[in-house]
């Protein structure tokens, strides 16, 4: 998973715990039963979808699964169940009041012109650039801060219907060459390639296979890179298994990659996701085994030393570790112990546990959210109620000083290196688009490097932080989005947005998307809610697995605040969630139907006691847990949307949209096509329950800014149609 998505443009991403014994189990009792005097439909509009008798037994459990032939998109029959709904949802999606004024200022806004933060590479200096007449972001270099402008990589020049995407890129120290990742139809599969800098020319390496690699690591002799390496589906190789098969991988320039040599071996885990790299002296190699957001192991060794055997640096603990690597010292960010956060230093001659030193505590008020070795120091991000700082600490831990940036506002992880005293970082708010700030590490100070500009007026808006009780007591904070002159009259069209998953915080950040929606009076609402890691780990773990129910009590518990408040009604309220967010409103309107009044359901995970079976599922896991286990089977047996639509039977529900995209290889788009239809199939109310698939994306969507106008324009039209 990844970081909240859906209308991520839109809205953009003490802890209390709660016994399983509380979960909502009794599937066979129908929770909402439909009303004696509402008939059912005889017509229905939408596409008609057969059923199966299919019933499963699990732990004792007779569970059916009436839509299971939906999960295979290669069938003939469910391509054209799939272009029946897609035809009907964007039918009845281009009917809507207002798409055309809508889709001209979403336009106005999200085509703009911005930079991204600099990286230096021996007197060169690589960024990004969106352009406000272009669809895709572009990768530029210099020589020099001061030099001509030219482009290394322009992914507008790829395809010429936008199907090939930008992934993960890297610059050799000596900034001669970089290595990039391609993307077919924005999805997470990538083929990875090498290009000079100086002539724009490709060598011949081209290296298919590298899904779950991020951005690959540099020898400092530039004369090859270590990545992540997982084979093609096929024999023993199952998508859902493949992260398992996943290997860490040295390429030597010109090398065939096929004899590329394995410097770490495939875990066989498909639970685990693994990553690796080499410190900027090449003195060190070192692999990391991540196992979710919940435990990390770490090897590491001498690359002088190509044929001695990894030494564990942390292995067996349950809690999550960083690395950073800088003057022949190790650097370790880690809960272990604190749920908020602490960093030690590790001499690689020494790494017992015993010999690791603390050189910054865990803090009492504020959890590390990103940090970075950046001029000899360290740079801290510090997340204090739901709202950045940025901290600098000398290399032994002592505090040097809190650099000065505005306040309630996102702060992004420090760019720069750790031998030179530069660094540039990001700031935005709920009212302030963004802006990539200059600092000396040395001294401090702090220059403005580059703004976004667009035509907005965001002095009409106001940011509230508010907390509310959840279902068992527990304090959640939320923060507001209105217009200045929005008053708790019971009508506020409000939307309301979560994500509570995968140690995700939701901070404040500026979209285009969000303040149209407050030009067209709606207010948004963004609650903190357990699952992430706003409040430190514990937050995180009260929102997984046997305690996953808390976080759709936090989501649920947020809406009745808005309504108790005064500012809206169920009328006027309307909620949005993708991918864990997908699973979040699934869950609600399945638990609360009548609460809300529209919503939308991006790229998400609705049948949890399958999820585990497609896509990316099994490294999930440690997350959610898996029905194969008896007790997690009967926490998520409870709250599965899927599985609880099932039973409730016939219902009346809101309007819903499904947002999926055909090229999602992250969250299988079946969750969308089982739920969509038995929502379709029990709908009692004359509400549409909509299925949209987005053409040439990923789970992100598509990159390219029309794909987003179109999307955007599609969500808020429905919306506004339903909550004004």
């Amino acid at each position: 998973m990844t970081k909240p998505l859906l209308i991520a443009a839109l809205v953009a991403c003490g802890g209390g715990s709660q016994p399983a014994s509380r979960l909502p189990v009794d599937l066979d009792r129908r929770l909402a039963p439909a009303p004696a005097e509402v008939a059912r439909p005889e017509v229905r509009p939408w596409p008609a979808t057969r059923k199966e008798a299919i019933v499963d037994t699990l732990h004792g459990v007779e569970v059916a699964d009436p839509y299971r032939w939906l999960e295979d998109e290669t069938s003939p029959e469910v391509q054209a169940w799939m272009k029946a709904q897609a035809d009907y949802a964007r039918g009845e999606l281009a009917k809507l009041p207002g798409r055309a004024e809508l889709g001209e200022r979403l336009g106005q806004l999200l085509y703009y012109d911005a930079l991204g933060a600099p990286l230096h590479r021996k007197g060169r200096y690589f960024y990004t650039r969106k352009h406000a007449d272009k669809e895709k972001l572009i990768v530029y270099w210099k020589q020099g801060e001061r030099g001509a402008e030219q482009v290394l990589l322009d992914p507008n020049t790829w395809s010429t219907d936008g199907a090939k995407s930008l992934g993960t890129w890297a610059v050799s120290h000596d900034g001669k060459l970089a290595v990039y990742a391609i993307k077919e139809n924005n999805s997470d599969e990538t083929t990875t390639k090498v290009i000079e800098v100086a002539t724009g020319k490709h060598r011949t390496d081209v290296i298919a296979g590298t899904k779950y690699t991020s951005a690959a690591s540099w020898r400092p002799d530039g004369k090859g890179f270590y990545y992540i390496w997982v084979p093609p589906v096929g024999g023993k190789v199952t998508i859902a298994d493949r992260p398992g098969f996943a290997e860490v991988r040295y390429h030597a320039l010109d090398a065939d990659p096929a004899a590329d040599p394995v410097l770490f071996p495939a875990t066989g885990n498909a639970k685990s996701f693994v990553g690796g790299g080499i410190s900027k002296d090449g003195r060190w190699l070192w692999t990391l085994v991540r196992h979710g957001h919940r435990s990390t192991e770490i090897v590491f060794k001498d690359a002088r030393k190509p044929a001695a055997p990894w030494t564990t640096l942390i292995k067996g603990v349950d809690a999550t570790f960083e690395l950073e690597i800088w003057r022949d010292r190790f650097y370790v960010l880690t809960n272990d112990g604190a749920p908020r956060r602490r960093i030690f230093k590790i001499d690689p001659r020494k790494p017992e546990r015993a010999a690791w030193k603390e050189i910054v505590g865990e803090s009492r008020d504020g959890m590390i959210e990103k940090w970075a070795v950046v001029g000899d120091h360290l740079v801290l991000t510090y997340l204090r109620k739901a709202a950045n700082e940025l901290v600098v600490h000398d290399l032994e831990g002592k505090l040097v000083r809190k650099l000065d940036v505005p306040v309630l506002g996102t702060i992004g992880a420090m760019v720069g290196n750790a031998d030179e005293d530069a660094g540039y970082f990001s700031y935005t708010s709920y009212t302030q688009p963004q802006v990539i700030y200059k600092t000396s590490i040395k001294t401090g100070k702090v220059t403005e490097w580059s703004r976004v500009k667009v035509p907005a007026d965001t002095s009409i808006m106001t940011v509230d932080q508010v907390f509310y009780p959840s279902k068992d007591g527990t304090q959640v904070s939320m923060f507001i989005l209105r217009h200045k002159d929005a008053t708790p009259n019971g009508k506020q069209p409000t939307l309301l947005y979560g994500y509570g998953g995968f140690n995700q915080p939701m901070l404040p950040g500026f979209t285009a998307a969000r303040t149209v929606w407050v030009e067209q009076g709606g207010m948004l609402a963004i609650p903190n809610l357990r699952g992430g890691n706003e409040y430190g780990e514990d937050w995180h773990r009260a929102g997984t697995l046997l305690e996953k129910q808390n976080t759709f009590d936090d989501f649920i518990a947020a809406a009745e605040y808005l309504i108790k408040e005064g500012w809206t009604s169920s009328e006027h309220l309307a909620i949005s969630g993708g991918s864990n967010g997908g699973l979040l409103v699934g869950a609600a309107v399945t638990q609360r139907p009548a609460l809300f009044t529209a919503v939308v359901c991006s790229v998400p995970l609705l049948d949890m006691l399958r999820y585990h079976l497609a896509g990316a599922g099994k490294t999930w896991i440690p997350e959610y847990g898996s029905a194969e286990d008896p007790a997690q089977f009967k926490a998520i047996h409870a709250y599965s949307p899927y599985r609880r639509a099932i039973a409730n039977g016939p219902q009346r529900y809101p309007t819903v949209m499904f947002d999926s995209a055909d090229h999602d290889d992250r969250v299988d788009p079946m969750h969308a096509r089982k739920l969509a239809a038995v929502m379709q199939a029990n709908q009692l109310a004359p509400s549409p329950i909509l299925l949209r698939i987005e053409r040439n994306a990923g789970h992100s969507g598509a990159d390219m800014v029309k794909a987003q106008v179109e999307r955007l324009t599609d969500q808020m039209s429905l919306l506004l149609s339903l909550v004004r």
